[in-house]
């Protein structure tokens, strides 16, 4: 915190680009403050730390031959962040006053507390959507097959050879259906309609899979399993029969929302989806001072990885920034 009682940078979300651009900052001597937040239910569990918390093996993260639980990488991010001085409020900021005139940006805590930073990095991530369905949670929260990320997920042991479905109809959806057909033994893709929403190439390039298969007209009601899942039970929604499919692993691909709602009266700039807008290919957004990084400004990858490269590009920039301003 500077002299004046502001602080110089506070950095919004705990994920694998918050704790990043902590790092970053901390070491660059910038003294930076992370609001983890505070764990929510929308409808899906939300918790400090992001998607990550809800990954049981990560082995995609360079650094880890053997894998790693997405708790345990990110308890590790925080211990490095720590390391090096920064300071940790289990808050959320609930409002944001964005300055235009170059004085300090004011934030509004859960806490009810008001603070002042000259640099704000915003890592608060996008949430996946999900059916909402309680067991569905429950395997998704204890590892039991139940993901919302096939790219981050679908290579496990425990999936290859089985016979896996994929929740959705967009692209993404297609893209996470593709993926896994190098995997499975067969891919299932349920879909509510008779008609895919995604593009023509995405459904052609899956259709083409000998181990593809779309369920049409079919709802999930409820994921079958203790431990693991075991199967799917389906409504048909034309005629209404039930029935049950048996896979191994189901993945709901139905869109991610990007936590932004807090920002949504700040003068921030949003793509249509909701994203945060950034300039010039950096982590600069369209107001001074307040930077982007990881999901919430990035709706192609979404990857641990690819979020913390963003949270070193946001607290790098916010270093020159504050530099420039003579401010650090």
């Amino acid at each position: 915190m500077s002299e004046s009682g502001t602080e110089k940078v506070v950095i919004i979300g705990s994920g694998p680009a918050g704790w990043t651009a902590a790092v970053y900052a901390a070491r660059a001597n910038l003294d930076p403050v992370v609001y983890v937040g505070v764990p929510k239910q929308d409808p899906g569990p939300v918790l400090p730390g992001g998607q990550l918390m809800l990954t049981t093996d990560v082995e995609n993260y360079p650094g880890f031959p053997e894998g790693v639980s997405g708790p345990e990488m990110m308890m590790k991010f925080e211990e490095q962040a720590k390391r090096f001085g920064t300071r940790v409020v289990g808050e959320d900021i609930t409002r944001c006053d964005f300055s235009s005139d170059g004085s300090p940006h004011t934030l509004h805590t859960s806490g009810g507390k008001v603070i002042k930073a000259h640099a704000v990095i915003i890592a608060t991530g996008a949430t996946a959507n999900w059916l909402g369905l309680e067991n569905e949670m429950r395997l998704a929260r204890s590892g039991g097959g139940v993901s919302a990320c096939a790219v981050c997920d679908g290579a496990l042991p425990v999936f290859r050879d089985k016979p896996l479905a994929v929740v959705g109809g967009g692209d993404t959806a297609m893209e996470e259906a593709t993926y896994l057909t190098k995997f499975a033994s067969r891919v299932y893709v349920i879909h509510r309609r008779d008609q895919l929403r995604a593009s023509k190439v995405m459904q052609e390039r899956f259709m083409s899979k000998p181990n593809a298969e779309v369920l049409w007209n079919k709802v999930v009601l409820d994921v079958l399993g203790d431990e693991k899942i075991r199967a799917m039970r389906l409504q048909d929604t034309v005629t209404g029969e039930e029935s049950e499919l048996e896979v191994a692993g189901m993945f709901v691909a139905i869109g991610h929302t990007p936590a932004t709602k807090f920002l949504r009266e700040t003068g921030l700039e949003f793509d249509d989806a909701g994203y945060i807008d950034l300039k010039d290919r950096s982590s600069r957004t369209t107001i001074e001072g307040v930077f982007a990084a990881g999901d919430v400004a990035d709706a192609k990858y979404r990857q641990a990885v690819t979020a913390a490269g963003m949270g070193c590009q946001a607290a790098m920039d916010a270093e020159h920034w504050l530099g420039a301003k003579g401010l650090n």
